[in-house]
Order: C-alpha cells, then sequence, then structure tokens
C-alpha cells in the first residue's frame, strides 16, 4: 500500500474568533484532507487583525511551517488563497500549497458519475486554475501535488489561458445542452402535476439514505462526504393514493467554494423549483446547529424561499430524545424510526395546498353541491344517473364537513 501523504492544516484568524469556531472549521478541513488521501500531522494557526497580502500569514509562520516540512509533505489552509499568495508560499515553503477549494474540488472530481456532474466538477476546476496560470517551472507543478489537478476532463496547469478559456466555453455549452435537457425534464414532471419536495443538507448528513427508506427506491449511499454529486428524482408515495417527486441533493458544507455554487446552479435549480424543502440535519453531530446555519446560508444565496421542514436524523444515535415542534421531524433513516411520522407531515403540507378532492352527492344532497361552489374551487363537474361528481379544492373546515361525500383525494399542483 502506497503510504499516505502528511498533509499539515494552517489557518488564519481574527484576534475576536472563538477558538470552538476556529477548532471546528480546522476538524472539518482535516476530514476533507483525509477524504482526499492525505494524513493530517499537524495544524497551525494565527491571529491576527489583517491577513498578510503577500502569504496570508506573517512571515514568521511560514518559517514555523517550513521547520516542520520533510520530503513529499503537503501544506493545506483553510481559506481559499489568492494566486499570488499560493504561488509565494510553495516559492517559501518548497513544497505543495493547496487551500480548501482544491480539496473539495479534487473530492468533487472522484465522486462525479454522470455526464453532468463532470461536466460541473470540470468548469469549477478550469475557474480555479485559470488565474493561477501565472507561468510555468517548478513552482507550477507544486501548486496542487496531485491534488485539484485529476478529474474528468482536461485540467493540467500546464494549459495555456487560450486554451483553458476554449474549453470553459465548449463546457458551459455542454451545461446549457444539460440545462435544457432537465428543463424538459422538469417541465414533463409538472404536466404530471404532481407536487415535489427536495432533500437539502450538510454533507454526510443522510439525505441519499433516507430518500431510500421514503421511496424504496435505492440511491448511492456511502459514509463519506460529497458521496451524492448528481441530482435524482424519485416518486414517493405518500399513502395508497397520494404520490409527490423526492429529489436529492449535493450536500453543503461551511465555506462552500463559491465557484462549485455557480457550477452547480443547474443541480440546484430542482432545489428552487421543489414545492417544499426537507432540510436533513445529522442529530448525532455535535455541531448539528452550526451545520444547519451553514445549509440556511447557501440557501439564502441562491435564492430558496419555500417552506422547510427540519428532519433531524440519525436519532438512533442519541441518548436522549429530542423535543421538536411540528412540522419539523425527528427520523432514522437507518433504522425507519419516525418516517411514518415524517410522511404524515409532508402529506398535511401538500393535502393543505394542493388537495383537490372528489366528490359524489345524490341527487337529494344538492345543498352540498351548493356549499362547495360557494366555498371552494369546482374543477370539474359531471352529472351521472344517480347524482353528481365533483372535483374541488376547499379548506379543511369544508373538507370535514364533507367528508362523508368524499370518494377520492388528489396531491396535484394548482
Amino acid at each position: 500500500m502506497v503510504p499516505l501523504k502528511n498533509a499539515y492544516l494552517a489557518a488564519w484568524a481574527k484576534p475576536h474568533e472563538q477558538s470552538w469556531e476556529i477548532d471546528e472549521n480546522l476538524a472539518e478541513l482535516g476530514e476533507l484532507v483525509k477524504d482526499a488521501g492525505l494524513a493530517v500531522a499537524g495544524t497551525i494557526i494565527q491571529r491576527r487583525s489583517k491577513p498578510e497580502p503577500a502569504t496570508l500569514i506573517g512571515k514568521g509562520k511560514v518559517g514555523e511551517i517550513k521547520d516542520m516540512l520533510s520530503e513529499g509533505d503537503v501544506v493545506v489552509f483553510d481559506d481559499e488563497l489568492l494566486p499570488a499568495q499560493q504561488a509565494n508560499l510553495v516559492e517559501m515553503l518548497d513544497a505543495p500549497v493547496l487551500d480548501r477549494t482544491q480539496v473539495i474540488l479534487d473530492i468533487f472530481a472522484r465522486r462525479a458519475r454522470t455526464k453532468e456532474g463532470k461536466i460541473q466538477v470540470e468548469l469549477a476546476q478550469l475557474n480555479y486554475t485559470l488565474p493561477r496560470l501565472t507561468g510555468q517551472g517548478a513552482a507550477m507543478s507544486r501548486l496542487g501535488g496531485g491534488i485539484g489537478t485529476r478529474g474528468p476532463g482536461e485540467t493540467k496547469l500546464e494549459i495555456d489561458r487560450r486554451r483553458i478559456r476554449e474549453r470553459i466555453g465548449d463546457l458551459r455549452r455542454e451545461l446549457q445542452d444539460v440545462v435544457r435537457f432537465r428543463d424538459v425534464q422538469r417541465q414533463n414532471r409538472q404536466r404530471s402535476e404532481l407536487p415535489m419536495a427536495a432533500l437539502v443538507g450538510y454533507t454526510n448528513a443522510g439525505k441519499s439514505t433516507l430518500l431510500t427508506a421514503l421511496t424504496g427506491q435505492g440511491a448511492y449511499v456511502q459514509d463519506q462526504l460529497f458521496a451524492t454529486l448528481d441530482p435524482l428524482i424519485r416518486r414517493w408515495d405518500l399513502n395508497s393514493q397520494v404520490a409527490i417527486y423526492l429529489g436529492d441533493t449535493v450536500g453543503f458544507i461551511r465555506k462552500l467554494p463559491h465557484t462549485l455554487v455557480a457550477a452547480f446552479r443547474a443541480t440546484l435549480e430542482d432545489v428552487l423549483q421543489a414545492d417544499l424543502l426537507l432540510h436533513v440535519i445529522d442529530a448525532s453531530h455535535p455541531q448539528a446547529e452550526r451545520q444547519k446555519e451553514a445549509v440556511e446560508t447557501v440557501l439564502h444565496e441562491i435564492g430558496a424561499k419555500q417552506e422547510i421542514i427540519c428532519v433531524y436524523n440519525k436519532i438512533d444515535q442519541l441518548e436522549e430524545p429530542l423535543n421538536l415542534h411540528p412540522p419539523h421531524q425527528a427520523v432514522s433513516a437507518l433504522t425507519g424510526q419516525g418516517l411514518g411520522d415524517l410522511t404524515q407531515a409532508v402529506y398535511q403540507f401538500f393535502e393543505h395546498l394542493y388537495a383537490l378532492r372528489e366528490y359524489f352527492f345524490p341527487f337529494d344532497s344538492m345543498a352540498e353541491a351548493t356549499y362547495v361552489r360557494d366555498h371552494g374551487e369546482v374543477i370539474a363537474e359531471e352529472f351521472t344517473p344517480d347524482g353528481l361528481v365533483l372535483k374541488a379544492r376547499v379548506n379543511q373546515t369544508t373538507a370535514g364537513r364533507l367528508a362523508a361525500y368524499e370518494t377520492k383525494t388528489f396531491i396535484t399542483r394548482p
């Protein structure tokens, strides 16, 4: 087995920044680094009011890092480095220097499986690489150390600017074709009149496991960061008569690079088009609420304004039960605990918005049919030899009054 390269994690922090927040970010960076195939050997933190323009951290700290390094070691910064900063650090440390964005890009490159995912990853890689093509030579060859340079397409740092720009143009055109195809798929789903919910959440919160548990249809599931990059849409039968679509999306993370948010906008369109968001939260994670806030920040950035039901997953790993207020739910996608309550909560949401009910009124009950016309939205009506069949949308009070006449309930888009 080839031994893993050692990685030293480095971070710049403001003087007033809380220690737990710095530790939390570095712990997450450590998980990313391990997922990218490196072994964490140590961490370096510098507190200062402003970042050093040339190297992010001060030259004294750079010297400390250099003294720690051995042949083959890598330095990974928690923040995205400016191209000049990265080049200066490579020269001063005489070692590969990465940042959080490069590590995430590398993981994304490994995870992408569909054509759409590969296009989006390569586009993000090239947009990251382009401003860093300041020259050739040993320094350029050591910027990435193999991380962030692999991928589904041509992303070598030696590619000149012109060829990269041409490739970016080609990828954007391909992505536009993907967007048009997905628009057609979306329109077909909308024509089926089934509404849609989308799973969102922090990476590794259990969204894919939950999708499989709720729909009975398999999805790629691994205990790893960004296991799912490619969107999945499945039919979810809420009961014997009512079904909706349920979508799974790429997981979010703190400091998610803007290049990735932009590249995956086509994928995230499913979030924007959904009628309801199910925010899946790893209830067993010690920083569950921080992760929740990070997801909410990204949702705000992409313009998502839908109703959200928070789904606290992995409750089988908790010692104490959660105290949640409806419609938020506590579940275990692994054991099935709470899935019935979640399904009912989602049904009630869509029933309140989109319930289309079919009634049959015998001729001696026409007064009730008139009540529907006065208090609801009649979609269709048909007289039969025995009475009136009427389809209408009504509020919950009217539905309760007419329950004896109801023959069927549909959940459809208005």
